[in-house]
């Protein structure tokens, strides 16, 4: 029953929304004059949203095998940008972001460049440090799901009660954390750029590598990465 509901409400969405483009076609033109209805970017949006409306409608009513109405109706999420028409200050807003892309593309290059940088200097220093973990030095089963350190630098295992600390642990996140390759270095580096959960990183990092220099690297990470680099972004939008 609610789903019947929907497609009648869909249809009298439709309905209204036909009703407006006509209106503005008879006041203004549809094409060829000055401020014809077609001139706007958002009377064409709005005339896209129509057209595929009727679409998804005649490949529901009807057997047209040259409808594919599963594709259409994936189309539907662009119905609510029907409504920005109506709100002037949300078109200044998305016309301030259209109109920042192309330098937005230069500070992600720079976002880039950043990640790429640290993400090789991780992969250099602290390759496979994340995968130690404290094991049963009898059974070899794993003890705690914690980052350890062979060299006692970092966090140690408890020898009294026979736990070696092996490099056979997948590693945090299932091995989505850490410096083992480029792919998971640059997301680990992201995610501390973003700064969210960065000092469990970091604290994982100085139980296996020893707190020495460990340090350095996360906080010239936050510091260039987060609240430099990605800053940028708010600087290109406000300019």
């Amino acid at each position: 029953m609610d789903v019947v509901k929907l497609e009648v409400a869909e249809w009298v969405f439709l309905g209204i929304f036909t009703i407006e483009a006509l209106l503005k076609i008879v006041a203004e033109g549809f094409m060829f004059v000055r401020h014809a209805y077609l001139r706007s970017i958002w009377n064409i949006l709005d005339f896209i949203v129509i057209v595929l409306g009727y679409l998804d409608l005649i490949g529901q009513l009807t057997d047209f095998s040259l409808l594919d109405v599963k594709a259409l109706r994936a189309f539907r999420v662009v119905r609510p940008l029907k409504f920005l028409s109506g709100f002037p200050s949300l078109q200044v807003v998305l016309n301030s972001v259209i109109r920042a892309m192309f330098p937005l593309f230069n500070v992600f290059m720079l976002v880039l460049f950043v990640i790429i940088l640290y993400a090789v200097i991780g992969l250099e220093f602290l390759s496979g440090k994340l995968r130690y973990a404290c094991f049963d030095n009898t059974t070899g089963e794993l003890i705690d799901s914690h980052s350890c350190s062979p060299s006692g630098d970092g966090f140690t295992c408890n020898k009294e009660q026979n736990q070696v600390c092996l490099q056979k642990w997948g590693g945090p996140n299932h091995g989505i954390t850490g410096f083992d390759n480029i792919g998971v270095s640059m997301l680990t580096v992201f995610q501390c750029i973003t700064m969210e959960g960065w000092t469990q990183v970091m604290y994982m990092v100085q139980d296996s590598a020893g707190s020495k220099w460990p340090w350095v690297y996360f906080t010239t990470l936050v510091v260039v990465g987060s609240f430099f680099v990605v800053n940028l972004v708010l600087g290109v939008l406000s300019g």
